[in-house]
């Protein structure tokens, strides 16, 4: 069946939120991280909205057409609230009841641990890819191999990589896809990053999403047990080849502590970091198959 896709906008916890939407029935919240946009999600959308699902996927806080709100003043505690809080007041303002699901990507599956533990009640099943619960995430993210990977975090942190990630037509953030996704060709959903990132209060507000988290006097908080252990069931995806996150197949089974009853954790073969877009196929079949 043809769902139109369609375009929308709401005010949700203080920021005017910008989004797709295809399909009707319960609520399917989905979020993307960084550097990436609403439209990562073009795959998956039509696949919930044949399955009965209202698939909304909104643009982020900071990217636009949605608010770019400054983020300086954020701890890392103070952030991952807001961000649960920013999905769980979407919920409510969508319309969404007991039967909405959420799924996360990056920034959005940190999002989604947030906004499962600040309401449980809100979401039946939850879905996060390529960050893994972060207590799974804090021990491997203090390893040598890790440390290489995750070197852009570190540079986020500097005024200067405002301009050096704007430069060339955000160069930089054509290599980031390069590396983390070997193989995929990323030129549709950069040229969106670029069109959400263009506005200096965007790439600010993006950037603020590093600079809030790592603040060193609460980072315990975000990457220890102070995020919590959440009650509903998840499924969890990490591509085998992803370039930014790197986890072995133990990892898997270390998530499953972290979640709910009935949580699952795959290892998708032969993809990278994106890999709802690289094994769009594979990838929605895992969700339908889990959110029933």
């Amino acid at each position: 069946m043809k769902h139109e896709l369609k375009r929308g906008a709401i005010s949700a916890n203080g920021l005017e939120f910008h989004y797709l939407e295809q399909g009707e029935g319960p609520l399917a919240l989905l979020l993307h991280g960084f550097p990436d946009s609403a439209a990562t999600w073009r795959h998956v959308m039509p696949v919930l909205a044949d399955k009965g699902y209202r698939a909304v996927a909104p643009y982020m806080r900071g990217y636009a057409p949605t608010t770019a709100p400054d983020m300086s003043a954020l701890d890392a505690v103070g952030f991952f609230v807001a961000l649960g809080a920013d999905a769980n007041a979407l919920h409510t303002a969508l319309g969404g009841n007991g039967d909405a699901i959420v799924i996360g990507h990056d920034w959005g599956a940190v999002a989604t641990y947030s906004a499962a533990l600040q309401g449980p009640s809100l979401w039946k099943r939850c879905v996060t890819m390529a960050v893994p619960p972060l207590q799974v995430l804090a021990r491997r993210h203090s390893t040598y191999a890790q440390l290489k990977r995750s070197f852009y975090m570190w540079f986020f942190q500097m005024a200067a990589a405002n301009e050096v990630v704007a430069a060339d037509d955000f160069a930089f953030i054509r290599e980031l896809w390069a590396d983390w996704s070997p193989g995929y060709d990323a030129r549709e959903d950069v040229a969106e990053v670029a069109r959400c990132l263009g506005g200096k209060a965007n790439l600010q507000a993006a950037l603020g999403y590093y600079r809030a988290f790592f603040d060193p006097a609460t980072f315990s908080f975000a990457y220890g047990d102070g995020a919590g252990t959440l009650t509903q069931p998840l499924l969890y995806l990490h591509g085998a080849r992803d370039g930014c996150i790197g986890l072995e197949e133990a990892a898997m089974t270390e998530a499953l502590a972290y979640v709910g009853p009935g949580s699952q954790a795959l290892m998708v073969p032969a993809t990278g970091h994106f890999l709802h877009l690289e094994s769009p196929e594979f990838v929605s079949k895992q969700i339908i198959e889990f959110i029933g």
